[in-house]
């Protein structure tokens, strides 16, 4: 059984930081890639950030180059978002995704609050 289980999430002050990590379990190999969502009240779920697992080539959304970024530890099966200068639009809930290509696996979501 596949499971990614992210952390991290909580509330924070306008300007402050957050990391959140997603650790994958329950599968052999490495994905291709692995990517962050997020999922405001009322809106729909948009893109954050990727990471190529193999060579650790990144794409971020516009809104979020510059201050998010995100890792992966090979060894440990972990994806990481590191988040700076948040902001209250940055309030979501956060879900990382395992691409293993023919297959994709989602975590159950962290909650992040920002508050102004």
């Amino acid at each position: 059984q596949v499971q990614l289980v992210e952390s991290g999430g909580g509330l924070v002050q306008a300007g402050g930081s957050l990391r959140l990590s997603c650790a994958v379990s329950g599968r052999t190999g490495s994905p291709y890639a692995m990517t962050w969502f997020r999922q405001a009240p009322g809106k729909e779920r948009e893109f954050v950030a990727t990471i190529i697992w193999s060579d650790g080539g990144t794409a971020y959304a516009g809104s979020m180059e510059g201050r998010f970024t995100i890792s992966r530890d090979n060894v440990k099966n972990t994806l990481y978002l590191q988040m700076n200068s948040l902001e209250p639009e940055d309030t979501a809930v956060y879900y990382c995704m395992a691409d293993y290509q023919r297959t994709t696996y989602w975590g159950q979501g962290t909650q992040v609050t920002v508050s102004s």
